[in-house]
């Protein structure tokens, strides 16, 4: 028997028309989307008529719900797995499900489309040739570590972050690398879409005056040689 196929399938960071035809085809001829939030990931099945099972699948149930995925692609059926927004396992959960499915020779098939990460970095007018991606800081147990060591990097750094936040991390980018370029990209693709530019302590003024919302990417120029 021929085993199944498991699609890794990008979805919108926000705007719903950005995803491809080639998703929307996958996710309506697949067998089960594994999704990471079935509520949020409705809103968009809903939207493109996409009416195949879902079947939750996060950080907390992954040892759980593995097995039985493997054991179904291992029957024929192919399984795209989706997280809320842009491409799974970019802090998204899917890394475990997918080194399960290659360890069991299964083919892993990228789907590609947007990424928060990607669309901060082409708009920010920072360098993009060269760059790292840290994804969400610890909070507490080793976050003084992280950005000492990413105070010596010369790439362009890029952070995701919550609103909630944003300030304690601009504190904390002033303290370890100095008075950087930063650019704060906020609700990318989405109606209040958002760049905010400049050094570390501009931003802080004007943050002072005014809150922010929605998803936070932020990047930081590389240190100078």
């Amino acid at each position: 028997m021929t085993t199944g196929k498991l699609y890794i399938v990008s979805t919108p960071i926000g705007n719903l028309g950005d995803f491809t035809f080639r998703a929307v085809e996958i996710l309506k001829s697949v067998s089960l989307i594994a999704a990471e939030d079935t509520r949020v990931s409705g809103v968009l099945l809903k939207h493109y008529e996409i009416k195949t099972p879902m079947l939750p699948y996060h950080d907390h149930n992954k040892e759980q719900a593995t097995p039985g995925l493997l054991r179904k692609l291992e029957n024929g059926d192919d399984i795209a797995l989706i997280s809320d927004a842009g491409t799974p396992l970019i802090s998204d959960p899917g890394f475990y499900l997918v080194r399960a499915a290659v360890k069991q020779g299964i083919d892993v098939v990228p789907i590609p489309g947007a990424s928060a990460m990607l669309a901060g970095l082409v708009a920010a007018g920072l360098p993009s040739d060269r760059f790292t991606f840290e994804g969400f800081l610890p909070r507490k147990k080793g976050r003084q570590t992280r950005f000492k060591i990413l105070a010596e990097d010369p790439r362009t750094i890029i952070l995701y972050e919550s609103p909630h936040r944003i300030i304690k991390t601009l504190k904390d980018i002033s303290e370890y690398m100095g008075d950087r370029q930063v650019v704060i990209a906020r609700e990318i693709t989405k109606r209040y879409e958002e760049f905010i530019r400049g050094t570390v302590t501009e931003i802080r003024e004007q943050l002072d005056a005014r809150s922010i919302k929605g998803e936070v990417v932020i990047m930081i120029g590389g240190k100078k040689a």
